[in-house]
């Protein structure tokens, strides 16, 4: 019960506090839409340029825990995206977007502040580490099996869909900070001194991230009101809050993954689907309500399997 009440409510407490003043009109639309990109488009991409560049890749980066991590994704979209087509008989485009609901975790606005609030800042390294490949990866092979679907009848080449999946990556302002991270990361270890009002910049800025974008999510999450298709939202919250953080925690336990690996691993996993979840599919005018409602009940679910896991893990 501890762990209900320090770690994991005061971070639902302050997307509670979005939602509410949304629902009661002291935040408009246009106001929550403002906060939310920026934190999106500057406060996270510079939170995630910070960590990335301090990464230390010698140490933090582990295969098992990559592997354990995106074999759970990967087969969460796979089942989602067969049972969607084959099941449902939802169309190729719903079936990649309810995939992607199911594949995409939110490991930045929800994993890492839990993460941190359960183990403490030092535990973080592990959770950059996915983070660092999670939306070049995930929105990648989204939007590359979206554009193939979609391309079916067309006659485009196999290098025209790259471009499309590559130009869509390459725009989001994630990746942004990612990659420039990573480049700062390679001139730091070439020996290039920062001055320390740089990073004290940079910090500045990582800080009014999460708190911005938690608040901002609740103020979006109270616009998507669950709507139908509960069998198809039944099936991204299982898969998402579910058979993802299980199949990571079996094989992180086959790979014998060190204690702080399998912790950060488990918990990205068992995060709910993110905003960014429903984005993918207003991008694509596809499976949105299945998207917006699953965003807003796994979210709200995720509170007890976070809970779980974190009683679980060492």
């Amino acid at each position: 019960m501890t762990i209900l009440f320090d770690v994991i409510l005061p971070v639902f407490i302050v997307i509670g506090f979005g939602y509410l003043v949304a629902w009661r009109k002291m935040f408009t639309e246009v106001a929550v839409d403002g906060l939310m990109r920026f934190a999106q488009n500057f406060a996270v991409p510079v939170l995630l340029f910070t960590n990335v560049a301090r990464l230390d890749l010698s140490k933090d980066m582990n295969l098992g825990m990559w592997v354990a991590f995106y074999a759970g994704a990967f087969l969460s979209y796979f089942i989602g995206w067969g049972v969607a087509r084959s099941y449902l008989k939802r169309s190729p485009e719903d079936a990649v977007a309810i995939g992607f609901c199911c594949l995409f975790s939110n490991s930045l606005l929800l994993g890492i502040p839990i993460m941190e609030r359960a183990y403490g800042h030092e535990a973080l390294a592990g959770n950059v580490a996915i983070i660092a490949i999670h939306s070049p990866l995930l929105y990648t092979f989204g939007i590359t099996m979206m554009e193939v679907t979609r391309a079916r009848g067309q006659s485009l080449r196999v290098g025209q869909i790259a471009m499309r999946a590559l130009s869509g990556v390459l725009h989001t302002p994630l990746i942004l900070g990612i990659l420039s991270g990573a480049v700062m990361n390679l001139l730091l270890s070439a020996g290039l001194v920062m001055p320390e009002g740089f990073w004290a910049a940079a910090d500045m800025m990582a800080r009014a991230a999460l708190p911005a974008a938690l608040f901002g999510l609740g103020g979006v999450l109270y616009r998507y009101r669950p709507e139908g298709d509960s069998t198809a939202i039944a099936l991204c919250c299982i898969c998402s809050l579910v058979i993802h953080p299980v199949t990571t925690y079996g094989l992180g336990l086959m790979f014998k993954l060190p204690t702080e690996a399998m912790r950060s691993a488990v918990i990205t996993a068992s995060m709910a689907p993110g905003v960014n979840a429903y984005l993918f599919a207003a991008i694509y005018n596809s499976a949105k309500r299945v998207a917006a409602s699953t965003v807003l009940v796994s979210t709200a679910l995720s509170m007890l399997t976070i809970w779980f896991w974190i009683s679980v893990l060492p």
